[in-house]
C-alpha cells in the first residue's frame, strides 16, 4: 500500500510538472513588418503597423502574458487588433486578455455566434472575449504600408473560417484550413466538411504565388508547393473513399482500409493529432451526411 501511495504521489507530481512546464514562445520574421509566432495552439500571425500590433489568433489565455512579453521584442506598441480565424479555444482563448489590454477583436460572424453558444452552455457569456466587429464574406483593412484582406471560406474546418492575406508582404494565414504536413481536423459538428475544406485550399492556391509565405494553423511555415501537396492529398483520399462508398462498402470496412491513406501515411501525415483511421472516418462521415 505504501509503495502504491508513493507511486501515486510521483505520478501526480509528474502530471502537475508537465502542466506547469513553460511553453516556448518563438517569433520568426517573414517580411519587414510581418512575423509568425509559435507556442501552444494555433500559429499566430503578427503585423507591426502605425496603429500598434495586429495579430491573427491568440492561442490560450494562460499564455497571454508570455505572448505579450515576446511581442515586446518586436514593438513597444500594444496589440490594437486581433482577428480570429475561427472559434476554437486554441485560437481564441486569449481574446479576453487582449481585449482588456485595449485590442479590438474581429472575426467572421459565425465565430461570435459559436463562441456565445459555447459560453451559454457553460453557464455564462463573457462579452469581453467575443469579437466586436464581424463580417460575412470578406473584410479589407488599410494601413500606411499594407493592405490586409480577410476571406470567409465556407464550411471548411468550421462554418466560420477566415483566411487572411497581407497583400504587400505576400503572407497568407490560413488558420486551421491548413495543417502543414498533417491530416487536418475537420469539425463536422461545427459546420466543417471535406468538400468545403478542399474548396478552401483551392481558394488559397488562387491567392498564393511561388513567393508567398503561408502560415498554417498548425505545423511549420509553408510554401505554395506545400499547400499544393496538402490539397492533392485531400482530393486523392476523398476520391478513394467516395469510390468505396459508391461500391457499397460499409463505414467499418472503409475506416479499417489502410490502403486508402497509405501514400500519405508513409509521409507522416497521420503522426499528428489526427491519425489515418480518424481522417478516413471523418471524410466518410462528411461525404455521407
Amino acid at each position: 500500500m505504501k509503495k502504491l501511495l508513493i507511486l501515486g504521489a510521483l505520478l501526480f507530481s509528474f502530471i502537475v510538472s508537465a502542466q506547469n512546464k513553460e511553453v516556448k514562445i518563438s517569433i520568426d520574421p517573414l517580411s519587414e513588418n510581418i512575423y509568425m509566432l509559435t507556442g501552444q495552439g494555433g500559429n499566430i500571425g503578427v503585423f507591426k503597423n502605425e496603429k500598434g500590433l495586429f495579430i491573427i489568433d491568440d492561442q490560450f489565455a494562460r499564455l497571454s502574458n508570455q505572448i505579450l512579453s515576446k511581442l515586446k521584442t518586436i514593438s513597444d506598441q500594444p496589440v490594437s487588433m486581433v482577428i480570429n480565424t475561427h472559434y476554437h479555444g486554441d485560437h481564441t482563448g486569449g481574446n479576453e486578455n487582449m481585449a482588456n489590454k485595449g485590442a479590438t477583436i474581429f472575426a467572421q460572424k459565425n465565430v461570435r455566434s459559436r463562441m456565445k453558444k459555447n459560453q451559454k452552455e457553460k453557464g455564462a457569456i463573457n462579452p469581453v472575449s467575443l469579437p466586436v466587429i464581424t463580417f460575412n464574406e470578406g473584410l479589407q483593412l488599410y494601413f500606411n504600408n499594407e493592405n490586409v484582406k480577410a476571406f470567409h471560406v465556407h464550411n471548411a474546418h468550421t462554418d466560420g473560417d477566415a483566411i487572411i492575406y497581407f497583400v504587400n508582404g505576400n503572407v497568407l494565414h490560413m488558420g486551421d484550413t491548413f495543417f502543414n504536413g498533417r491530416y487536418p481536423y475537420i469539425d463536422l459538428k461545427s459546420g466543417g466538411s471535406i468538400k468545403g475544406y478542399i474548396k478552401a485550399s483551392e481558394k488559397a492556391l488562387l491567392i498564393a504565388n511561388d513567393d508567398t509565405k503561408i502560415i498554417p494553423g498548425h505545423g511549420k511555415l509553408a510554401t505554395k508547393k506545400d499547400l499544393e501537396t496538402f490539397s492533392r492529398m485531400l482530393k486523392e483520399i476523398t476520391a478513394a473513399i467516395q469510390k468505396e462508398i459508391d461500391a457499397g462498402k460499409s463505414e467499418g470496412n472503409i475506416i479499417k482500409n489502410t490502403t486508402l491513406t497509405a501514400t500519405y501515411d508513409t509521409k507522416g501525415y497521420g503522426d499528428g493529432f489526427i491519425n489515418s483511421e480518424r481522417i478516413r472516418k471523418t471524410i466518410y462521415s462528411s461525404l455521407t451526411q
